[in-house]
């Protein structure tokens, strides 16, 4: 898999201006989905999750002013890491008291949930897969409903193409070229979002 980048210092600097919305806009899309099925992963209720979410863009937007890149300072993505981190560990540390668990200490219940960590590596897997489902979306329009079946089920579904070939009609030559279209307008997409984003190099 290619290594998803630092996120962008241009795309940073319009963030902080808090009136700007497309960069908002854009900044939520990729990162929103990724916190939450963090904390998701991590055993707490859509609600919880959701208020996990709105509150890690919520700490974001009061102290993204104060972020500067820089030798020495935490890369972006690790700043963005830590309020994660800290703020679905808080959400699990109050669930117990909110639930009226008995005697069970908080201690206790951390130990018998999913690793509260979160690392950085899981942040760049999440959010690579987020640039794959945003970029899917913005070409679906662009292929016809059997094309683009045709590459969901072979290169999504993991199905074989004869087997796909044998079932639709198709034969396993334009199959092939099928995929291939998709693919290589998906990877193009994905190019453009990833230069915006900082990205210098992909890497099979």
């Amino acid at each position: 898999m290619p290594e998803f980048p630092e996120t962008s210092n241009s795309l940073i600097a319009r963030v902080k201006d808090l009136g700007d919305g497309e960069s908002w806009a854009e900044f939520l899309r990729i990162y929103q989905p990724v916190v939450y099925r963090m904390a998701r992963r991590r055993q707490l209720q859509d609600a919880d999750a959701q208020d996990v979410m709105q509150q890690v863009f919520l700490s974001i937007a009061r102290s993204i002013e104060g972020w500067q890149p820089g030798e020495g300072q935490p890369p972006f993505r690790a700043w963005l890491t830590t309020i994660a981190r800290n703020a679905i560990t808080k959400a699990l540390v109050r669930r117990p008291r909110d639930r009226a668990t008995g005697t069970t200490s908080v201690v206790e219940f951390l130990e018998n949930q999913p690793e509260v960590q979160i690392t950085n590596s899981e942040v760049v897997v999440e959010s690579q897969r987020e640039i794959i489902r945003w970029a899917a979306e913005q070409i679906r329009a662009e292929f016809s409903e059997e094309i683009w079946q045709l590459f969901q089920l072979t290169s999504i579904e993991g199905i074989q193409i004869g087997d796909v070939a044998s079932t639709s009609g198709r034969s396993v030559g334009s199959i092939y070229v099928a995929r291939y279209r998709v693919i290589a307008r998906l990877k193009e997409k994905i190019q453009e979002m990833s230069q915006h984003w900082g990205l210098q190099e992909w890497r099979s």
